[in-house]
């Protein structure tokens, strides 16, 4: 279908914070590219978040419980009736042409799914993030957040994995490859859903014109023990449904740095909890069916991942955690 033709949905899974909701539905009416149609999945929100939606014009689903970012993402789809579906944080506000851009490149490019550059709104100076790369260590990296804006960041390419802060993707996708995994609950299911996007050879396009702004970790915090726990927990579901047959060196260091990491943010009581909690909850995972085919290809990959992670590192700067996962993970 062209893209001029093409109809869109927004959805925005949200947990109070209405102040945050309020400014990005405002972005939202400013699209020059309008949407079709926008779902909030309020998830169980306390203050009037879901009113404060409706009053606005948008299609509202309440769930009685914060059931994470996952589930509530998966019941917006279940009402998207469009071709494509934008997923956005509730704490991101976009520029004019957001959509615009988006649409046009992911057309020119003929990609399935697409992200732009994410600022941070504190400081429009600097980085918030752009596209998303996975580690042989388990671990992800948001590329190029906390770095100065600058050309490394302005330079369209072809991506695996769009982090779910606000990316747009076809609606076919999630009919093709399934919606995404409720057992992640919030953080890391979007790198989970671009790593089945990565093996069925369905890739996007990062467009660095189209801009958002991220408030980042707005509801919770980014050390939150909360967060840490679930990041933690996730990093061990995330090994233990696609890591088959994979080195376990390099995720034992990227696992033990990682927990230092949180360590030295006063969270290593919520590391350790989150890596039990990850163990026993892999048992409930939709596990993939490992053969030679899908080993080969997740190796590729991952390779092809962490090169990318290097490449930026050395071209941008590392920050300690990926300085010491490349000494130790290629020893």
């Amino acid at each position: 279908m062209p893209i001029a033709a093409a109809r869109v949905a927004a959805v925005i899974p949200t947990w109070n914070r209405r102040d945050l909701l309020s400014a990005l539905l405002q972005s939202l009416n400013a699209q020059v590219r309008q949407f079709q149609d926008i779902i909030v999945v309020d998830n169980g929100s306390v203050d009037d978040s879901a009113e404060l939606a409706h009053r606005a014009g948008a299609k509202v689903l309440r769930l009685e419980q914060n059931l994470g970012f996952a589930s509530a993402v998966n019941r917006g789809l279940a009402e998207a009736h469009t071709d494509w579906v934008a997923i956005l944080n509730n704490d991101v506000t976009l520029g004019a042409d957001w959509l615009a851009q988006l649409l046009a490149a992911a057309e020119r490019e003929g990609a399935w799914f697409a992200t732009g550059k994410i600022l941070q709104a504190s400081d429009p100076r600097l980085v918030d993030g752009t596209f998303d790369e996975i580690s042989r260590g388990a671990c992800a990296s948001r590329c190029g957040f906390g770095k100065t804006d600058g050309p490394a960041w302005n330079r369209p390419r072809r991506i695996r994995f769009a982090p779910m802060t606000a990316a747009i993707f076809k609606k076919q996708l999630f009919q093709d490859l399934g919606g995404l995994d409720e057992t992640f609950g919030s953080y890391m299911e979007d790198i989970d859903f671009g790593l089945r996007c990565a093996l069925a050879g369905r890739d996007g396009c990062y467009v660095p014109a189209a801009v958002a702004f991220h408030r980042g970790s707005a509801t919770l915090g980014r050390w939150n023990k909360d967060t840490v726990w679930r990041i933690a927990r996730n990093q061990v579901l995330l090994s233990a449904k696609h890591f088959h047959g994979q080195s376990r060196w390099p995720r034992v260091a990227g696992q033990l740095l990682w927990g230092l990491l949180a360590l030295r943010h006063g969270r290593g009581l919520a590391f350790i909890r989150g890596k039990l909690a990850g163990l026993r909850d892999a048992r409930r995972l939709r596990r993939a069916i490992p053969n030679e085919h899908t080993t080969t290809d997740l190796s590729r990959v991952l390779d092809s991942s962490e090169a990318s992670i290097l490449e930026l590192g050395r071209e941008t700067g590392f920050d300690r955690y990926w300085r010491a996962y490349f000494w130790l993970s290629r020893r």
